[in-house]
């Protein structure tokens, strides 16, 4: 599996495509979209509902500036391919080379239960491991899920992030396409990852996958995500929703890599419901874009239930990272661990936002934040606004904060050496990232190893 820098994921394909909306949004893009995908009427009910609370929420006052994002001039869906493909050579040649070079179909021979590829506005490739379709275990795009198993969607669609929660996910919900939908059954755990891959290859263009993940009671499920683009001039958007459900004893790790090219907005809503004794473990890594805001999130509703949500920001050159995590203690002893990692350099900005919610009622809960920055210049910031509303006096939270700069003396240490100035830098923020990297696959870690390198070369931008 690869974690793309840069340099190895800035290509595009010319490709064919079977519709390409017009740029702009209205109802008639939406009615368009349905009929295009064949929507069961209740999903265009939610189109058309989302779209109305799209086009009344004003833009987010507060985070990073936007006015970049132009999202008349946005084109909001394009369809590649007629059909989904169940194996690679049943791709359009351009598509088929785009996932090769990324190095997507070795990784799924090598060691994961089952792929996605996202290409543009659509799911173009889902598979899984046939002995794993024998357990019961759903692995599918969301446009097949609401078809070949619309009972068990309706029942948790929208039910951890309303229709109307904010301007960006109420977008997501009008004019989704993609994404996946997994179903663990009661009792199943999978010993290798699910990994979906979501690649723009257009100028100016919108994607909005939706992602609903379903871990019954004592099942165990990692799910991986991996998000490239290659570089224009013109801003693009990706907004993704997230919602995923973790009953009594399931364990559910999602790990999110994205490296977006230098002009795309990653305005991302990302929550899970965690039922008794469940665990949630939110891992992201945000290193490229032009603007982040993603702010994974844990509602413990059930007794016992835990989460972890660990993040890397990385802001380089003009870019903003605005990432953290929010845990929501709703029920009694719960847990939640919310660790933050961000550097800022060559004028980055990076900036820890999360919130810790303990409510009345939920007794021996404990919480325990942390967000250390490491500013690498004298060119670049970092922000830390961390929120704790604690209503029950019998409860624990801990928050702790550390920001620091690379010294002179650091740098003179290291270079004596025989080292120069960008690999005495690579050097220590490798190793302010190491609790980090432990806790994603080696072959991302290696690549993150390049991609800091590189940033701190200038061979990047």
């Amino acid at each position: 599996m690869r974690f793309m820098s840069n340099a190895r994921h800035d290509f595009s394909v010319r490709a064919n495509y079977s519709y390409v909306s017009p740029p702009g949004i209205d109802e008639k893009l939406i009615e368009e979209i349905s009929r295009l995908k064949n929507d069961p009427s209740w999903i265009e009910d939610i189109r058309k509902k989302a779209l109305k609370k799209f086009l009344n929420f004003p833009m987010p006052k507060w985070g990073p500036e936007l006015g970049g994002l132009n999202l008349d001039d946005l084109i909001y869906y394009i369809r590649p391919v007629s059909k989904m493909a169940g194996t690679w050579d049943e791709l359009p040649s351009s598509i088929r080379e785009t996932f090769e070079r990324l190095g997507v179909p070795e990784s799924e021979r090598k060691f994961l239960a089952g792929v996605g590829a996202q290409f543009e506005s659509e799911m173009v490739y889902h598979n899984i491991k046939k002995e794993l379709e024998s357990q019961g275990i759903i692995f599918v795009s969301m446009d097949e899920a609401v078809k070949e198993y619309p009972n068990l969607v309706k029942e948790n669609f929208g039910k951890v992030i309303p229709i109307g929660d904010n301007k960006f996910s109420a977008l997501t919900y009008a004019v989704w396409g993609g994404g996946s939908f997994v179903y663990v059954p009661k009792g199943v755990r999978l010993e290798k990852p699910l990994y979906a891959y979501f690649r723009m290859n257009s100028s100016s263009e919108g994607s909005f996958d939706r992602t609903l993940i379903v871990a019954d009671e004592d099942s165990y499920i990692h799910y991986i995500e991996n998000c490239t683009a290659p570089k224009y001039s013109q801003a693009s958007l990706h907004s993704g929703v997230v919602e995923i459900i973790v009953k009594k004893g399931a364990h559910v790790k999602y790990t999110s890599i994205q490296n977006w090219s230098k002009n795309v907005y990653n305005l991302v809503t990302e929550r899970a419901r965690v039922y008794d004794g469940g665990r949630m473990e939110w891992i992201g890594g945000n290193v490229g874009s032009a603007v982040t805001m993603a702010y994974p999130a844990s509602y413990l509703v059930g007794k016992g239930a835990s989460t972890d949500i660990i993040s890397l920001s990385m802001a380089s050159g003009k870019q903003e990272i605005d990432s953290g995590g929010k845990a929501y203690h709703i029920a009694p002893e719960t847990s939640s661990i919310i660790q933050s990692k961000g550097i800022s350099m060559n004028g980055g900005r990076s900036t820890y936002r999360g919130q810790v919610y303990v409510s009345r009622g939920a007794v021996n809960s404990r919480a325990y934040v942390k967000c250390d920055s490491l500013i690498a210049d004298s060119s670049s910031s970092s922000y830390t606004y961390p929120y704790e509303i604690v209503n029950e006096n019998k409860s624990t939270v801990v928050h702790e904060a550390i920001a620091g700069k690379i010294s002179e003396e650091m740098l003179f240490y290291i270079q004596s050496r025989g080292l120069t100035e960008a690999e005495a830098r690579a050097i220590i923020i490798s190793g302010y990232l190491e609790d980090f990297e432990k806790k994603i696959p080696a072959d991302f870690a290696v690549e993150l190893n390049r991609l800091i390198e590189m940033e701190l070369s200038g061979s990047v931008g």
